[in-house]
């Protein structure tokens, strides 16, 4: 694997628009800390008026602006290369600011809450308060849970060590960990997924058995992290006094628990779909039963050539033309000239792929893009998704409110997975390259809506036993996630001992509750996508206007307006029955 200065300029993204140079960036946040340390002079005064409450509100949201531009900085040189000790230093400086902030700020939301209600609705009437309107709105909203200000500061001295366990469990994942070799090449985690998609079984089955000897080595020690990140999200939802870890994680986007729960009912509705899916491949495989190897191989082989990252782009911009000319043309500019993207692995950089774009500079995307494997052709269009997202929601929103949430995001990303879908599908020349698209879409659904359902389910399983004070331990974890592995692939697998060594890889556990919004957010973006592609002009500006609305509403809202209701199973049951169409057409087509 290459070094970080190995890359080429071109493959790197540009963050310039951050900051200009490391000694830049820490005379910036000398800056900021001076401002940092303005915090404590508004306190006591946000009551006394109008124009004290509105000072106050313009220094918070100044303050905020630049410490998001400082702070992406370090944190995308951190993901870009965490092996380098110059670049742990200032991430671990921003965190130690950070930090700080939060205690001096810790006194605001308390004060802010104390102030009579309707005061203060009364001031935001006047027309200067408009860009903080539905800040200040949500905050309202969360008046029952922000502490006193003795046990807000309390809780500000807990923040340095929250995520400490995810840290732990991301160096140990990204940096520490020794898969070892397949065939004379580098086992890691953007190679894993190309061994795993390849024809010969027993390549997939060195790769996956490398792979998992890695965790099975530290499986008490990941185990231990994973616990540890639990108690921390149980111990923020009693101090802030909700009833459950859930309730705690759906509260900001304003999401009834209802939605999680019902998400997991619907997709247990469609266990014979799913597991005639698996029995499909299976013998698509030419196999009496699948083993866990098995799985991620593509149903048919690929009858064209793979893609280089120019080839993808040209791809994506063909794809992406119903959503217009604009969205198009900053998309494709993004991706090449103004080099939003960080294209390709090395040493110390995260595995995987995000966008993480704000309110100052361009939507970044951090990708590993693997050639041979069209799944990185689909990786980039998803996060961009995301980054077109944001990119709309920066420049139609006020800083205050522009942030979308995840719940959204993962409509805008899958939305664009259909969009590349359909048009493959519309320009393949024979039967077997159509029934190559068509299984890769149908793996797609079963990883996104199917696979972070199950995720979701162990999430939720895992949260309510640590929340009755049901001893967790690596066996515990393990025990229960083979119990999910079996009712969601059915009777045709055959598991490994190792297999449920799968609950303690995942990153994003450690974000709790974080994966069923891949499964609604798929759900959505079916529903939206089709609509967008059956369409005219009138549902492609809802879908824009969506993008553009940032987070001046609630999600549900939001989704509502451009198209469909996610209060109800109707979005899960649709793309379920998408799925269940996908299938019958793929056993017509090869007569399975």
């Amino acid at each position: 694997m290459i070094e970080r200065k190995e890359q080429k300029r071109e493959d790197t993204w540009d963050l310039s628009l951050l900051s200009a140079s490391a000694e830049a960036w820490e005379k910036d946040l000398r800056k900021l800390q001076k401002a940092f340390g303005k915090a404590k002079s508004f306190k006591g005064t946000l009551g006394r008026s109008s124009d004290a409450l509105y000072t106050a509100l313009c220094y918070l949201r100044d303050t905020e602006k630049e410490a998001e531009r400082i702070g992406s900085w370090a944190f995308l040189c951190y993901e870009a290369d965490s092996s380098d000790a110059d670049v742990q230093r200032r991430y671990m400086m921003y965190q130690n600011a950070a930090s700080a902030f939060s205690e001096e700020i810790a006194y605001f939301s308390p004060e802010l809450l104390s102030i009579d209600e309707e005061r203060i609705k009364s001031w935001m009437k006047e027309p200067r308060y408009r860009e903080f309107r539905v800040w200040l709105r949500r905050n309202l909203r969360e008046k029952e849970h922000v502490l006193s200000e003795k046990e807000e500061q309390l809780l500000s001295l807990y923040t340095p060590l929250a995520g400490s366990a995810e840290k732990a469990f991301m160096d140990l994942n990204n940096i520490e960990l020794d898969f070892g070799e397949v065939r004379g090449e580098k086992l890691t985690h953007g190679t894993y997924s190309k061994f795993l998609k390849n024809r010969d079984g027993s390549i997939r089955e060195e790769a996956y058995r490398s792979y998992y000897k890695a965790y099975d080595s530290h499986k008490n020690t990941i185990a231990d992290l994973y616990i540890a990140s639990v108690n921390e999200d149980i111990f923020a939802s009693r101090a802030r006094h909700f009833r459950s870890s859930l309730e705690r994680a759906l509260f900001p986007d304003n999401i009834p628990a209802k939605v999680y729960t019902s998400l997991i009912s619907a997709v247990h509705e469609a266990f014979p779909l799913l597991h005639e899916y698996y029995r499909v491949k299976a013998k698509a495989l030419g196999k009496e039963t699948l083993r866990h190897w098995d799985v991620y191989v593509p149903m048919v082989e690929r009858p064209v050539s793979c893609h280089s990252y120019d080839e993808a782009v040209g791809i994506i911009s063909e794809a992406v033309r119903p959503l217009g000319e604009e969205y198009r043309t900053t998309l494709i500019k993004g991706l090449t000239d103004e080099r939003w993207v960080d294209r390709y692995e090395n040493r110390g950089k995260r595995s995987g792929a995000f966008s993480a774009g704000g309110y100052t500079g361009n939507p970044y995307i951090l990708t590993n893009y693997e050639p041979e494997v069209l799944d990185s052709v689909f990786t980039l269009i998803h996060e961009g998704g995301h980054s077109m997202h944001t990119w709309y929601s920066a420049r139609n929103n006020p800083f205050m409110c522009y942030s979308y949430s995840i719940f959204e995001a993962e409509v805008a990303s899958t939305f664009n997975e259909n969009l590349l879908s359909s048009y493959l599908l519309a320009h393949s020349s024979d039967d077997d390259e159509k029934a190559y698209i068509i299984g890769k879409n149908l793996d797609d659904i079963v990883a996104t809506l199917f696979r972070q359902t199950m995720f979701a389910e162990f999430e939720l399983k895992i949260h309510e036993m640590a929340e009755k004070r049901m001893p967790l331990t690596a066996d515990t974890l393990r025990s229960t996630y083979r119990a999910l592995l079996e009712a969601y692939f059915g009777p045709i697998m055959e598991f490994e001992e190792v297999s449920d060594l799968e609950c303690l890889r995942i990153p994003h556990f450690y974000s709790a509750f974080y994966c069923y919004k891949y499964a609604t957010g798929i759900s959505a973006s079916i529903a939206l996508s089709e609509r967008v592609l059956s369409g005219g002009e009138k549902e492609r500006e809802d879908y824009i206007s969506f993008l553009k609305s940032g987070g001046s509403e609630f999600p549900i809202k939001s989704l509502g307006r451009a198209g469909v209701d996610m209060r109800t199973e109707e979005p899960v049951r649709k793309a379920a029955e998408r799925f269940g169409t996908l299938l019958s057409e793929f056993r017509r087509i090869r007569g399975i």
